[in-house]
């Protein structure tokens, strides 16, 4: 039964345009996503969706040098995409980055990556789509790479204090010390304390 369920979908497919057999193969995915035993773990439905429909967050703490830009080109290019854009969904087909900013970025301004993924981009799904959650999801992903800005991750630590987190939660949910928190909490007071005052209206 399995063999022959196979066999029918690849011909149902295969008499598909490439945009029909994307949307399939993403119901597909979805329908076996929720009989997965690991439904749980966002990895475990990847779906093809249109660039315009993500949008890049306006909060992101991660900052590439050139050289590290190139090299993430230079990857994208030769091993294609070995991990999806994590999103958070915003509404029927709309969704935000969580994390993979850059990447969707080189694959808009780049020519080759535009021709070899046909105007889409492999996502995944928080369950989550509260803001809290998302920001903090964000600070993890770049804290486990080693990279993050300091300036934008304290403003994260401000607003998750303002969302009603803890010092406590937020320590336990980025991945900080109860000091780097307050490092965090710190420097963006220093930041507001310099920055330039604003113009008054005339």
């Amino acid at each position: 039964m399995q063999q022959r369920l196979i066999s029918e979908i690849k011909d149902y497919l295969s008499s598909l345009n490439d945009d029909e057999r994307i949307n399939a193969l993403n119901a597909f995915r979805q329908a076996m996503h929720e009989l997965s035993p690991f439904k749980a773990q966002p990895v475990d439905c990847v779906l093809w969706v249109r660039d315009e429909t993500v949008a890049a967050n306006n909060y992101n703490p991660n900052h590439l040098a050139i050289a590290e830009t190139r090299l993430l080109q230079r990857s994208l290019e030769r091993d294609g995409f070995t991990q999806p854009l994590l999103v958070s969904e915003k509404g029927q087909q709309r969704y935000e980055i969580v994390d993979g900013v850059h990447r969707r970025q080189l694959c808009r301004s780049r020519l080759t990556l535009q021709k070899t993924l046909r105007g889409y981009l492999p996502v995944t799904c928080l369950s989550s789509g509260e803001r809290a959650d998302q920001l903090a999801t964000s600070v993890r992903h770049n804290r486990a790479r080693g990279r993050s800005h300091a300036g934008a991750t304290s403003e994260l630590v401000r607003e998750l204090s303002g969302h009603g987190w803890t010092d406590s939660k937020i320590a336990a949910e980025l991945g900080m010390s109860a000091d780097e928190v307050q490092k965090m909490k710190q420097l963006n007071g220093l930041l507001e304390l310099f920055s330039e005052p604003p113009v008054p209206a005339k």
